[in-house]
C-alpha cells in the first residue's frame, strides 16, 4: 500500500466504491512483480461467500441507492450509453481486435488457447450466436446492440436482411462506415435507435451484451418488446453477463464502482430473474443456455494488456494517468469476477411459441 490510512478511511465510508477509488488515487497497488488480476481474484471469490446467504439482503441498511439520475427511461439510456460507449472510437481501437468486438469471445476447447487470436475467438463467438439463431440466406433479423457493427456484417454475409440499432452516436458513426466499406449497406440498415422505438416484425433478434445496460427496471419491457417484435416462431439470441440469483438479489439496489465510473445505469442480472420475468411478461421460453465465463477472463486479460501496451497511444487522445487506472482497474476486476466464478457469461435461446 503507498497510502493505507487514506486507503482505510475511504474503505469505511464507502465499502463498495473505496477500493477501486483508492486504485485511481494512487493509494495502492499490486505487489511489484504481481498482476493486479491476481491480487483482485482471491478478493472477488470471497465476495459470494462473505456473508451468511439470509445476511446478504441486509445489506440494503448501508449500501447506497441507485442514483435517480441513472435510470434507464429513453433520455437517460441514451446518457448512461454515451457516457462510456461515445468516450472515442479511437480509443477502443487501441486494445480491441479488428473486428472492434466489445463482449466475451469464445474460445476452440480443442486447442490451446494461446495458439488462438482474439480476433478467431470473436469470430468464433459472433458465428456461434448466429448458429444458433439459425440466421441465413432470407433472415430477417434485428440486432439491439451495434457495437461498432462486427455480427450485423457476419449475418448480412450469410445473406440476412438487418436492422441493427445503437443509442451511440460514435458506434454508429463507425459502423456506418465499416458496412460501407464492406460493400454491405444494400443488406444492413444501422440506427440509433432506442429498442422501445422500433416497430415491424423480425425472424430472429441478436443482441450480444447489451442487456446489462437495461437495468431491472426495464427488464421486462426490453423482453416483451423482443416479444412483440420477434415473428411467431422465431428465436432470439441474448448474450449476458450473468450472476448468482441470490447475489443479484443482495446487489439489484446497491451503488458500486462499476455503476459510478464505467456503466452507468448498469446491472447484472441472473438466469432466474431474465426466466421469470420472460415468463410472466412474454410468451418467450429460455430453451437453451451455453455458458462460458473462463472465455470472458482471458478476453478481458488480454484486452488488458493491450491497453496497457497502447498505452502512450491512449494517452494522445487526451486521456491521463487517473483514467488509466481507473480502466486497469476495471478491466482486472472484470477478469477476477470471472476467474473466480462470481461471475459467468452465456448465449441464451429464448423462442417465441405464439
Amino acid at each position: 500500500m503507498l497510502d493505507p490510512d487514506r486507503l482505510h478511511r475511504r474503505l469505511e465510508a464507502h465499502p463498495k466504491i473505496g477500493l477501486g477509488e483508492g486504485y485511481m488515487a494512487g493509494e495502492w497497488r499490486a505487489a511489484v512483480g504481481s498482476d493486479l488480476a491476481d491480487a483482485l481474484t482471491p478478493f472477488a471469490a470471497r465476495l459470494a461467500t462473505i456473508l451468511p446467504r439470509p445476511l446478504l439482503r441486509l445489506r440494503g441498511l448501508v449500501d447506497v441507492a441507485l442514483p435517480h439520475r441513472d435510470r434507464n427511461t429513453r433520455e437517460g439510456s441514451r446518457a448512461n450509453i454515451a457516457a462510456h460507449y461515445d468516450l472515442s472510437n479511437d480509443l477502443f481501437a487501441t486494445f480491441l481486435d479488428e473486428t472492434m468486438t466489445y463482449s466475451s469471445a469464445l474460445f476452440d476447447e480443442s486447442r490451446p488457447w494461446a495458439e488462438q487470436t482474439l480476433r478467431e475467438a470473436q469470430s468464433r463467438k459472433i458465428e456461434a450466436a448466429l448458429d444458433a439463431a439459425g440466421v441465413g440466406s432470407g433472415t430477417k433479423m434485428l440486432e439491439i446492440g451495434t457495437g461498432w457493427g462486427a455480427l450485423a456484417m457476419v449475418a448480412a454475409a450469410r445473406g440476412a436482411r438487418v436492422t441493427t440499432i445503437t443509442l451511440s452516436g460514435e458506434q454508429h458513426a463507425e459502423a456506418v462506415r465499416r458496412v460501407a466499406d464492406a460493400g454491405l449497406t444494400d443488406r444492413v440498415e444501422v440506427r440509433v435507435q432506442d429498442y422501445r422505438e422500433v416497430e415491424g416484425q423480425f425472424d430472429v433478434i441478436v443482441s450480444i451484451e447489451m442487456l446489462e445496460a437495461v437495468g431491472d427496471e426495464y427488464w421486462p419491457t426490453y423482453l416483451k418488446a423482443i416479444d412483440r417484435l420477434l415473428a411467431p416462431g422465431g428465436t432470439a439470441i441474448v448474450q449476458s453477463i450473468l450472476m448468482e440469483h441470490e447475489r443479484y438479489l443482495a446487489t439489484r439496489n446497491s451503488y458500486g464502482w462499476i455503476q459510478k465510473y464505467i456503466f452507468p445505469g448498469g446491472l447484472i442480472p441472473s438466469l432466474d430473474a431474465l426466466s421469470s420475468i420472460a415468463q410472466q411478461h412474454t410468451t418467450l421460453t429460455v430453451t437453451a443456455v451455453r455458458p462460458f465465463g473462463l472465455h470472458y477472463a482471458e478476453t478481458l486479460r488480454r484486452w488488458r494488456h493491450e491497453f496497457d501496451r497502447q498505452w502512450p497511444s491512449v494517452k494522445t487522445l487526451g486521456f491521463d494517468e487517473t483514467f488509466r487506472r481507473m480502466w486497469e482497474f476495471y478491466l482486472a476486476y472484470s477478469e477476477a469476477g470471472f476467474r473466480s466464478a462470481y461471475l459467468d457469461v452465456a448465449q441464451l435461446t429464448f423462442e417465441r411459441h405464439s
